[in-house]
């Protein structure tokens, strides 16, 4: 199989993986720390979305440092079948949530002007959070088109 930046087992899939991770738990946590997110619905949405995120991305994580650590090749056919299905889901389910809190966000920030009479909602941290979700989805295209190009050669 080839070499590729960010396969599985490999430093580099290793830190794409640590880097959704940490920005998918860092979007959570700036959005929880938001009073009042719950009141919208894209907001709980990309909450659930980064935590699909968090937890798939922190497996993965896991698994492509015991195969650096066991010097094991993760690159078969079936589990790297399992790692495109399981990153293109994540990656759409990821993208929907963060356009559609963005779109929130605008709404908020421009159109309804939530941001600028009291209470004053904390609109700089939804965007933070958002921003975050961002990241963290390209990271995860990244990976995900990696897998599909070593799905492709195998």
């Amino acid at each position: 199989m080839k070499e590729l930046f960010g396969s599985p087992g490999r430093v580099s899939g290793l830190g794409l993986r640590v880097g959704q991770f940490s920005f998918a738990a860092a979007s959570i946590g700036v959005m929880v720390s938001a009073r009042e997110f719950f009141n919208s619905t894209a907001f709980c949405y990309l909450i659930a979305s980064m935590g699909l995120q968090l937890l798939w991305s922190f497996g993965l994580a896991c698994l492509d440092l015991h195969a650096l650590r066991s010097k094991r090749n993760l690159q078969n056919p079936v589990l790297v079948s399992l790692f495109v299905v399981g990153d293109w889901v994540t990656s759409l389910l990821s993208l929907a949530a963060a356009c559609a809190s963005a779109g929130v966000a605008i709404l908020y920030t421009n159109d309804l002007h939530y941001c600028k009479r009291p209470p004053f909602l904390p609109c700089s941290k939804f965007q933070i959070s958002i921003a975050l979700a961002f990241i963290s989805w390209f990271l995860l295209a990244i990976s995900s088109h990696v897998m599909f190009w070593l799905l492709a050669n195998v």
